[in-house]
């Protein structure tokens, strides 16, 4: 089907939107009610870059919801089931967020700025809202609000090699999920080891939004000895990484113990956290599904992520595939998704309908194998 998407202003524009352009964009989605770009037109060719050398992606629909203020902190620790126990100012941290029948929200990177100032680096939720409700409701002298901050994204295993000739030799030393505020070229920035791949590489977020194409011609020129190019968060590499995508792999029952966020729920902490009772009821009767990974038979499929697809057992339905591709590193179709605990021991037989038609599958722990 040849379907487009409209361009308009309702839509927020990243400062590298015209750079995107320029480089070939062909398609873009709406994530955090941003143009968020998702292919440059050559799939393997952007995932090979990105598994091999370097890639540099425009996810500035990665927004920040910063809490600032003498209640920041307590919000921070409120709003999720992490415990934040050691939290210190320049390390981030994963904390998946929960509503209060303990189903995910949202699962973002904290990045602590400051004693009264912490970003959360969302997925595709309106967290501001969210968390601003709860402020008011509890009362707490908080700001809520968009920072404006706009992440570039360098990822690759030769990233470092891209970013530390940029801002200094300090990056090679970043712990992940670590970060440090600093300038190039006048650009202000804060520079995170993170990224949403199991390659590596940081994030670039700027903060001014007037310097985007000063910024991306900044990381092109440094990455041309390593043969950078444009990409974007890559539909391959995550499967074969198990990395979730909230969202496309939830949905609006999924808990965190079904798709192997358990160990950062703290059900002994002291205080309160939005969803505590109801993650207890959750853990104390066991969970009903399971997120897994699949070897799925059959010709090379560009992808599934138009719907999901049924998963069948003995003909009847346990579950569904959210996403499946053609892995050139393991040489076959593989797949993620959410299927009952019954059948979700690795090795059980399972039978995928894609829209080619039936195919089998196996299923596997996550993340993948990658043959040597």
């Amino acid at each position: 089907m040849g379907l487009e998407i409209s361009v308009g202003s309702r839509i927020r524009k990243s400062p590298f939107f015209e750079k995107t352009v320029e480089e070939g964009v062909t398609h873009f989605s709406i994530y955090n009610r941003t143009y968020m770009a998702t292919s440059y037109g050559d799939p393997i060719g952007e995932y090979r870059r990105l598994v091999d050398g370097v890639s540099m992606w425009d996810v500035t629909c990665e927004r920040q919801v910063a809490l600032k203020g003498p209640d920041a902190e307590n919000l921070t620790r409120y709003l999720t089931s992490r415990n934040l126990g050691g939290l210190n100012i320049g390390q981030g941290r994963y904390v998946p967020l929960v509503d209060y029948r303990g189903t995910i929200i949202n699962d973002p990177v904290l990045l602590p700025i400051s004693s009264d100032e912490y970003w959360l680096s969302i997925a595709d939720s309106d967290i501001l809202l969210w968390a601003s409700a709860i402020a008011g409701e509890r009362g707490m002298d908080v700001e809520v609000y968009d920072p404006y901050v706009s992440p570039l994204a360098v990822q690759g295993p030769k990233a470092v090699d891209v970013v530390a000739p940029l801002v200094g030799d300090w990056v090679r030393e970043l712990k992940y999920f670590a970060f440090r505020e600093t300038e190039v070229e006048g650009i202000p920035l804060v520079v995170a080891k993170s990224g949403w791949s199991k390659q590596g590489g940081y994030e670039l977020y700027l903060r001014d939004q007037t310097k985007g194409h000063q910024l991306w011609d900044l990381v092109k020129e440094a990455g041309q000895p390593h043969g950078i190019g444009p990409g974007c968060p890559n539909y391959i590499e995550r499967l074969e990484s198990g990395l979730l995508s909230y969202g496309a792999d939830t949905d609006a029952q999924t808990n965190p113990y079904e798709v192997g966020l358990g160990k950062y729920v703290d059900l002994d902490r002291e205080d309160e956290f939005v969803g505590k009772q109801a993650l207890k009821k959750i853990h104390a009767e066991g969970i009903k599904r399971q997120f897994v990974g699949f070897l799925i038979s059959g010709e090379s499929i560009a992808s599934s992520s138009q719907h999901r697809w049924p998963i069948l057992m003995d003909g009847s339905q346990i579950g569904f595939a959210s996403a499946a591709a053609w892995s050139p590193r393991i040489n076959s179709n593989i797949g993620v998704g959410l299927i009952e605990t019954a059948h979700s021991e690795a090795g059980i037989k399972v039978t995928v309908c894609a829209d080619a038609g039936a195919l089998d599958a196996t299923v596997v722990k996550l993340p993948f194998e990658i043959p040597e």
